[in-house]
């Protein structure tokens, strides 16, 4: 205010010296009219000498009123202003809450009073008369601009100036429920896909098939109605879904429960089907919505099916379902499709480069050197990229059975990652093998210089991370292992060429050994062909018995991870090695699976620190507890039963702490569900 009025003075000061000069000015001509008037006659002069006088005489009653009536004007204005300013304090629709160092109430305007009712603040401390504000204040007294709070059942627009020890509060609570509704009234879109529909109706009369399909629509149109969503059958094992966010919100909420209950329902009439369900929120444009419904389908089913993907676009994707194991369904005419495509690939390329996860084990090894042959059956180059400076001891057993007995052939195509990166061209084909995750690769910086050209054969549930454009994929969770699915491509290879040799057939037989738990966990009847495959190729029996035996060490290391063992909910075994001891990471997995064996445990986890400084957890289970989703949380991933994860700069004991606390929450989770 105070520079307002120096700026109308000065106003008003400047317009008064114009009128000065001017009267100066004219008494000065005046004067000089005088003086030449007498000088010409006296009676000239002495007219002009009264006309001057009653000039000047008007004149100073002109700037006399002129100065009182901008006084009267300064005045008038002060008085406006002060009252404006008065009753902004007093009505205008933003609450004031003055107070000093102590954070005592000395002011509040009317307009913050009313929210506090009757009760008196003015003399009283804040956090004795209004706790929940006090903290509010406390809370974003050093933040910058206004911060959204919830006071009274209200939402305010807060401002603290904690200089001045001023607060103030805006009432939003009617545009925030707007915005709110806006948000409820988002479309969603999403697509149902029944699992293994055609696999079930094969074998059933049609009359059995209409009652199927009738009862698993009039569910879905059940559960579509219960929470407002628009559910239409594109075709017999295809629905789609629209919606708003608030009905995906209370489905969420639910965990998407209509998994569980078609399942339970159909299994009741030999029948069971699965679900797998893929919904896209948080975009307006609905073709963008539809991609990204496709997609999130997409990786429900590579995940195994059964059970469902929520994800925006640039967001972290939700996960609900996967309790079940995967039921195998793949066929054999999809094995010999991608290995034609397989072929005509190898063919476009000028050189093949096959890569597994860093720290490789036998099957990933072992499909390694699968897919080397079969690009030599192509007659087309290829390079396994390997770098042994951290290697399971199975894998090193190998690798000195290839020097030992004269696989040179296999030795020269062995390379390390730089040498790959000096190789590749822009033609080059990367084949990612027992993974699909980049930043887990042997060489995260070959798949950037190649993923335009990669391709991807794993067992392994897919995860949410994934390469965006492989030019192949070809996941199978059902399949035991990477092995036994490279083993179904080499049987559709050329006849006349070069078949697979006794140490590659020993390494892949290995890989499907080691990850079935010889054949009794994820061994289905293709599991038990690729073997007998593998066995007339020529694997040795007692040389695989011989890479998978444990030095005296990692016995003794095991036994010692199992004596620490405690007991979580008396089903879930949990052991964890010291911060600054390093631990094979086959022992450490071997560890979890012994803990397994145990009578009335249903799950295992062992956390051990690794060689190359991370730490590792093994998690294993029986099939009735998710493991993966658990592994998923810490940034691994995995199978149903069988997943791992690795974490970098922290200590195993941090890492035990929150695995235990994600366990804990799991838990609770699902007593709330119950």
């Amino acid at each position: 205010m105070k520079d307002f009025f120096d700026r109308e003075n000065l106003s008003i000061f400047i317009k008064n010296t114009n009128v000065r000069s001017l009267a100066i000015f004219l008494v000065v001509v005046s004067g000089l009219g005088v003086i030449f008037a007498f000088m010409t006659s006296w009676i000239y002069g002495l007219i002009m000498l009264v006309l001057i006088v009653i000039g000047l005489y008007f004149s100073i009653e002109l700037l006399q009123r002129m100065a009182t009536d901008t006084h009267e004007y300064l005045k008038d204005l002060a008085y406006r202003i002060k009252n404006g300013e008065q009753q902004a304090l007093l009505e205008m629709p933003i609450g004031i809450l003055v107070f000093d160092e102590t954070n005592k109430v000395e002011w509040i305007n009317p307009y913050l009073a009313k929210f506090v009712g009757d009760e008196d603040l003015i003399g009283f401390q804040l956090e004795d008369v209004e706790p929940e504000l006090y903290a509010e204040l406390q809370t974003h007294q050093n933040d910058e601009g206004f911060q959204t709070i919830n006071w009274q059942d209200k939402q305010f627009s807060l401002l603290v100036q904690p200089d001045f020890n001023i607060a103030y509060l805006m009432d939003i609570t009617r545009y925030a429920d707007i915005e709110e509704q806006y948000e409820d009234e988002k479309l969603i879109l999403g697509n149902i896909y029944l699992d293994n529909y055609a696999e079930i109706s094969q074998g059933m009369s049609d009359s059995d098939i209409s009652n199927l399909r009738n009862y698993i629509t009039s569910e879905l149109n059940e559960w579509a109605e219960k929470y407002g969503l628009f559910i239409k059958t594109i075709d017999d094992d295809y629905y789609l879904i629209l919606g708003h966010q608030s009905s995906l919100n209370l489905v969420e909420q639910n965990k998407f429960s209509i998994l569980d209950v078609i399942r339970e329902n159909t299994t009741k009439q030999n029948s069971p089907v699965t679900l797998s369900v893929g919904v896209a929120y948080g975009d307006n444009d609905l073709n963008n919505l539809s991609k990204l419904a496709q997609s999130n389908l997409d990786l429900a089913l590579g995940r195994g099916g059964d059970q469902v993907v929520v994800k925006a676009d640039g967001m972290q994707a939700h996960f609900y379902g996967g309790k079940t194991n995967p039921m195998e369904k793949r066929t054999r005419v999809r094995a010999r499709m991608i290995s034609q495509t397989l072929q005509e690939l190898m063919t476009e390329s000028d050189q093949i480069f096959v890569q597994g996860h860093r720290i490789p084990d036998m099957d990933s090894i072992g499909a390694c050197l699968g897919i080397r042959r079969i690009a030599k059956m192509n007659n087309q180059e290829c390079w396994i990229v390997l770098e042994d400076d951290h290697i399971h001891s199975d894998v090193a057993k190998l690798l000195e059975k290839i020097d030992e007995d004269g696989y040179q052939d296999i030795r020269d195509h062995i390379i390390t990652a730089s040498q790959a990166l000096d190789q590749a061209t822009d033609n080059s084909l990367l084949i990612m093998v027992d993974h699909s995750k980049p930043k887990i690769s042997m060489s995260e910086a070959l798949f950037e210089r190649l993923k335009s050209r990669v391709m991807i054969i794993d067992h392994h549930r897919r995860g949410e991370e994934f390469p965006e454009n492989p030019i192949l994929v070809y996941i199978e969770p059902y399949a035991s292992s990477t092995c036994e699915l490279i083993t179904e491509m080499i049987e559709y290879q050329p006849r006349d060429a070069e078949g697979i040799n006794k140490l590659e057939a020993t390494a892949m037989l290995t890989g499907i050994q080691v990850d079935t738990k010889s054949f009794t966990l994820r061994a289905g009847t293709r599991t038990f062909d690729a073997a007998s495959y593998l066995r007339s190729a020529g694997a040795d029996g007692l040389l695989i018995q011989e890479l998978m035996k444990e030095n005296v060490d990692s016995y003794m290391q095991r036994n010692y991870l199992i004596s620490r063992v405690t007991l979580l909910n008396k089903t879930m075994a949990l052991s964890a090695g010291e911060d600054d001891v390093v631990y094979d990471s086959v022992t450490t997995a071997q560890a979890a699976d012994s803990l397994l064996n145990m009578t009335g445990i249903d799950a295992s986890f062992v956390i051990t620190l690794r060689d190359d400084g991370a730490v590792g957890v093994s998690a294993r289970s029986v099939g009735d507890f998710n493991v993966q989703v658990i592994m998923e949380e810490m940034g691994g991933g995995g199978h149903l039963s069988n997943a791992a994860t690795q974490i970098k700069d922290q200590s195993v004991s941090q890492v035990k702490d929150k695995l235990i606390a994600i366990l804990t929450r799991t838990e609770d989770e699902e007593k709330d569900e119950e």
